[in-house]
């Protein structure tokens, strides 16, 4: 096993991981992480109570946050005629249809969404195969099959994030940058959890969501306390 970086020693002094954090306290203790060469991405991930092989079980969603990623977004749309014109107006870093799907399929993917016209999305699944698995594929549940495609770019690029359950039953989203202030970094957080539990499927039964935890990048995870996610 590998040993863990002096930097990591000292955040994992302010953690007790047997303690589960409010809101406030945990994002506090983000904040007091030594901090790296480079900004570090705050994650939020969920442990949830469903089973991911059943497709009525499958939790998946967008949610715009108050105050973004910190991240900057390369979007690309699937569309042509107004639609196209629109969606590079709006600021779309790639525009275009069969030229697009090409490019796709020749190996580019440095994107971080994907924008279709719901005409242009027969051509589209031609390269799910590239797109699912990274989790790129438009859909209409998200938001990212519109004929409004200047609409769709510009929430992606102010901050909407999208999210889906992975094969082991847990869901994960950048919440925003260490840099960010603790007030942004909570509101954020808590914008990610109440759509994550409106997103609760309705054949789950049981303990919906199991644990949530806050974490930044090479950066142990603070465990948040029960009432931050409980449904009644």
């Amino acid at each position: 096993m590998s040993k863990k970086s002096k930097r990591y020693q000292k955040a994992a002094e302010l953690v007790d991981s047997d303690k589960q954090y409010g809101l406030a306290d945990a994002v506090g203790i983000i904040k007091k992480f030594p901090a790296p060469k480079f900004d570090p991405t705050v994650t939020l991930s969920f442990r949830l109570g469903v089973d991911p092989r059943k497709s009525d079980q499958m939790v998946r969603g967008s949610v715009a946050l108050p105050h973004g990623t910190g991240k900057s977004v390369r979007v690309v749309v699937f569309a042509t005629g107004d639609a196209a014109k629109a969606a590079t107006a709006a600021g779309a870093d790639e525009v275009g249809m069969e030229d697009l799907i090409k490019k796709v399929q020749d190996g580019f993917t440095d994107f971080d969404a994907a924008i279709a016209t719901p005409d242009a999305m027969l051509e589209v699944r031609k390269i799910a195969r590239v797109l699912g698995p990274r989790g790129l594929m438009p859909n209409p549940k998200t938001g990212t099959v519109t004929d409004d495609t200047a609409a769709a770019v510009n929430a992606v690029k102010a901050g909407r994030i999208d999210y889906k359950l992975d094969k082991n039953g847990n869901v994960s989203a950048a919440i925003g940058k260490a840099s960010f202030s603790e007030a942004q970094l909570t509101e954020n957080t808590s914008a990610l959890i109440e759509s994550v539990i409106k997103a609760k499927p309705a054949t789950a039964k049981g303990n919906y969501i199991e644990n949530v935890t806050l974490a930044a990048s090479m950066c142990p995870g603070v465990a948040l306390e029960a009432s931050l996610y409980a449904i009644n």
